[in-house]
């Protein structure tokens, strides 16, 4: 019988292209979803990750915003409007699983940009370094898979912190405005991951979000990307790779056109591969499943129904998994229309296709 391997070691042996003792498992249901869970059954003071057999992950994060004053401008019983530090105005809804709404945005051009990049500066205390020290020494005994995190691409800025529209323009009409802050941003996070680094707080991955795509396609054509986004990515990749970290790029949409140019930048895995927008991770596991690690690509439309959730399950994971390279997620996250029944069943089936 084949050694139980820890979640490090399984990780690992995924991204060697090799098969472990099982593929590696997690995922990311909405608070919501898991509010339902709890009313249906799932054990009170029980993590999901715990309850499902996830694999252990940890993170180290840091904060390269500039730092804006942070406060609640108005709050009711179902939501609440707020300032955050990258200078946007957002409603949350309390009771919604849902994106912020955003209403306002203080970067939107070159100057109130530069009063933005002058206040990003690599200081020390924009690590946690009292996490760190209470927590990292438990996540290497407990053999997890540790990641840092970055903030710096075309999506956050446009999601987050500049707006769709004002960034979609500007990639086309002032690139290098674009690139000043992708650049600019990651050169933060790099320098504050590098101190945590230097003082042995090493990590196995990088990873970061940075939509590309949406469900008919690319956000911009390739030429754009490669112009404007792709020497940051380069320069994220390359710098991982110097200290031995993989880089895992999470991005929503359909990306297949982009993958060739993603994998020239360095990236060693994609997730989470949405079918609902034409990712179909068979295909994407024949054409480069020997040079990306591919995590998700299961349909979470699927999960209420138990024969098309096992059909699903089946062949994608048996395709996926062959000479490594697959870990289990969603092909995003898990909405609240998944009932505490549902999503035990799908893990029963996960577990089930996922040995070798």
């Amino acid at each position: 019988m084949a050694k139980t391997m820890t979640s490090k070691e399984r990780f690992a042996c995924v991204y060697n292209h090799e098969e472990p003792d099982r593929i590696p498992m997690r995922d990311s249901p909405w608070g919501p979803t898991v509010a339902r869970w709890r009313r249906e059954g799932f054990p009170a003071n029980v993590g999901v990750g715990s309850f499902f057999g996830f694999d252990i992950t940890a993170g180290i994060g840091n904060n390269n915003s500039p730092r804006y004053p942070s406060k609640v401008i108005e709050e009711t019983d179902e939501y609440v409007i707020s300032t955050t530090g990258w200078g946007a105005t957002m409603k949350n809804w309390k009771h919604k699983a849902s994106v912020p709404k955003f209403i306002d945005f203080k970067i939107k051009d070159w100057e109130t940009w530069e009063d933005a990049k002058s206040r990003m500066k690599p200081t020390r205390d924009r690590i946690n370094w009292k996490h760190l020290d209470e927590n990292y020494h438990k996540w290497v005994k407990q053999g997890a898979w540790i990641t840092a995190g970055a903030w710096f691409g075309y999506d956050v800025f446009a999601s987050w912190h500049v707006g769709t529209e004002r960034m979609l323009m500007a990639m086309l009409v002032d690139p290098e405005w674009c690139s000043d802050m992708f650049n600019h941003a990651l050169s933060v996070n790099l320098e504050l991951l590098g101190m945590a680094w230097d003082e042995g707080y090493k990590f196995d991955c990088l990873s970061y979000p940075d939509d590309l795509g949406y469900k008919n396609g690319l956000f911009f054509s390739p030429e754009t990307y490669r112009k404007v986004l792709k020497p940051a990515h380069k320069r994220s990749c390359d710098w991982a790779h110097e200290r031995g970290a993989k880089v895992m790029l999470h991005s929503c949409g359909n990306i297949m056109e982009l993958l060739p140019d993603l994998i020239d930048a360095g990236f060693d895995g994609i997730n989470p591969l949405e079918t609902k927008a034409g990712m179909d991770i068979i295909e994407v596991k024949k054409l480069y499943g020997s040079k990306l690690v591919l995590e998700g690509g299961i349909d979470v439309r699927k999960m209420t129904n138990g024969i098309e959730i096992e059909e699903e399950i089946r062949t994608k994971i048996t395709a996926a998994k062959q000479e490594g390279g697959y870990i289990y997620h969603s092909d995003h996250s898990v909405p609240d229309s998944v009932s505490f029944s549902d999503y035990c069943r799908v893990m029963a089936l996960v577990k089930h296709y996922g040995k070798y």
